[in-house]
């Protein structure tokens, strides 16, 4: 299929392109920008698109998105999620291991690839499990999984406790340079926590993780980083007090690199108000001192990326009691229209938002995604930057509802996302 995008403001970090420019569609890849190639002077579209008054960007990139298969299917199934991650403008993903079964065998990565390719809706990246079953003993053949389609190692949202077994798939890591993905928290200072450890929590009645439960454990993944080499990446930091301990590592020559949950650098833990549930998060909201530390580390370049850190969860797991109710929030249409909002409110640059949603998490997975080089991949989100719509059940197309912004309307519609040259969300 030959497209013509025309009239659109083309964004594309990686290549510093921000120009009104036309792109031209063939065979699944992008074959000319601003113009047709003289070797296909006969190009003839079979569709046009108008795209005056829109941003064309590379198809977004999100390092964190659990899409429920195998094993969760009552919470969301794979088809429904990448429905969603269509209609979000997110054309590649990673999707962390603790499914149920975990994946940790080389049969079950290339299943979920496979069954994701049938689809055609979006790239999926999979990131194996760091040891068996995560269970945090015994080290899973990465290798094998490699092979099989992991971009990455990870424990998800698991205790790995025993730091010699961490250590030793550092070491393990590093010797055939696969990166390994850590969220950093004490789970014996998280045990039994759901909310922030601070006013909200008390006044509330709740089991509090205080930010120390970061900042203790990232300071062991830092120590052992500088120990074995391996090339770390940490997952969804929340705390003032664990960028400036990421901000200092770098000083001292330690490549490492990080990433925040969308949801974070809007909300607090104020937000949970009256016991809202949806407000119940991985890690938890943290104060606002936490929150604008977050939003100045996306400026300044501490901050890497921004995931959806979608985790669709089943309505009757939020209905119950806040500390009884499952974490998590829907996030993959959100991550764009939550992203434009950081921007402006901090004023950032439409490039430099999109590069944190784009090419700059695409160099993280270490994939050819997130530009628009002639040549590459059509994987593109076209999207109205003016148009706002409501968060609300009906507008989600993911199987999880659970999101704090039911009822808020954002700026930031996607009208067409392109997979490989086909269009697979149309609005």
């Amino acid at each position: 299929m030959k497209i013509h995008i025309k009239n659109g403001r083309l964004i594309d970090p990686r290549n510093g392109i921000d120009a009104v420019r036309d792109i031209f569609i063939a065979a699944g890849k992008v074959v000319g920008i601003g113009g047709v190639p003289a070797d296909m002077a006969d190009f003839h579209a079979s569709q046009t698109m108008d795209a005056t008054g829109h941003i064309v960007c590379p198809g977004l990139v999100d390092l964190s998105a659990r899409l429920r298969e195998p094993g969760f299917e009552y919470k969301a199934t794979l088809e429904s999620e990448l429905r969603a991650a269509a209609a979000g403008g997110v054309t590649s993903l990673a999707c962390p291991p603790d499914t149920d079964p975990v994946l940790d065998e080389p049969g079950l990565v290339e299943m979920l690839k496979h069954r994701a390719k049938l689809l055609n809706l979006a790239h999926v990246y999979p990131l194996g499990a760091l040891t068996r079953q995560l269970e945090g003993r015994n080290l899973t053949e990465m290798c094998e999984l490699t092979d099989a389609g992991c971009v990455g190692f990870s424990h998800g949202d698991a205790a790995l406790t025993d730091t010699l077994v961490l250590r030793r798939a550092m070491q393990y890591a590093a010797t055939f340079g696969f990166t390994v993905w850590l969220r950093p928290e004490d789970a014996y200072l998280a045990k039994n926590g759901v909310a922030h450890d601070g006013e909200v929590a008390a006044r509330l009645g709740l089991a509090g993780i205080p930010a120390s439960a970061e900042t203790i454990a990232l300071g062991t993944i830092l120590t052992l980083a500088r120990e074995t080499g391996a090339r770390v990446h940490l997952c969804r930091l929340s705390t003032r007090d664990g960028l400036e301990m990421v901000r200092q590592a770098r000083s001292q020559g330690l490549v490492v690199s990080c990433d925040i949950a969308v949801n974070h650098l809007h909300l607090t833990e104020h937000d949970i108000g009256f016991f809202d549930a949806h407000c119940h998060l991985r890690p938890p909201l943290r104060t606002q001192r936490d929150r604008d530390a977050l939003r100045q580390g996306l400026a300044d370049g501490t901050v890497d990326a921004i995931c959806s850190d979608h985790t669709p969860v089943d309505d009757d797991a939020k209905l119950a009691p806040f500390a009884e109710s499952e974490p998590g929030a829907t996030g993959l249409e959100l991550l764009l229209p939550l992203t434009l909002k950081w921007a402006q409110e901090a004023g950032a640059s439409l490039p430099d938002a999109l590069a944190r949603i784009t090419s700059e998490p695409a160099g993280l997975l270490g994939i050819d995604a997130g530009h628009l080089t002639v040549g590459a991949a059509a994987d593109l989100c076209i999207f109205d930057p003016e148009q706002y719509w409501k968060v609300e059940h009906k507008s989600l197309q993911s199987q999880g509802k659970n999101t704090p912004f039911l009822g808020l309307e954002l700026a930031g519609k996607v009208r067409w996302t392109l997979v490989g040259g086909h269009v697979v969300h149309q609005a």
